[in-house]
């Protein structure tokens, strides 16, 4: 089988990066990446947990997501402060 590269060449030896001019490059920001999530485990009463279950299935959405979204808008109106 023949390829673009020749016979007695390995792929992938060359190294472009000498040919790329970082000083003129530019931070970007991509909106539609997912941001990296940390598992956690999180200890909570019982009936808290109960509680947020039965608000989640009003959703129809997992508990989880609930928790997410609750502590989401608590920190947008705090101005992203912890508040005590």
């Amino acid at each position: 089988m023949r390829t673009n590269v020749g016979d007695d060449e390995e792929p992938f030896q060359h190294d472009s990066a000498d040919l790329i001019d970082w000083s003129a490059a530019q931070s970007v920001v991509l909106p539609k990446l997912r941001p990296t999530l940390k598992s956690i485990s999180l200890r909570l009463p019982e009936p808290m947990l109960n509680r947020l279950c039965v608000m989640a299935n009003e959703r129809d959405i997992p508990y989880q997501s609930l928790i997410k979204m609750i502590l989401a808008e608590h920190l947008e109106k705090s101005g992203g402060r912890l508040v005590g």
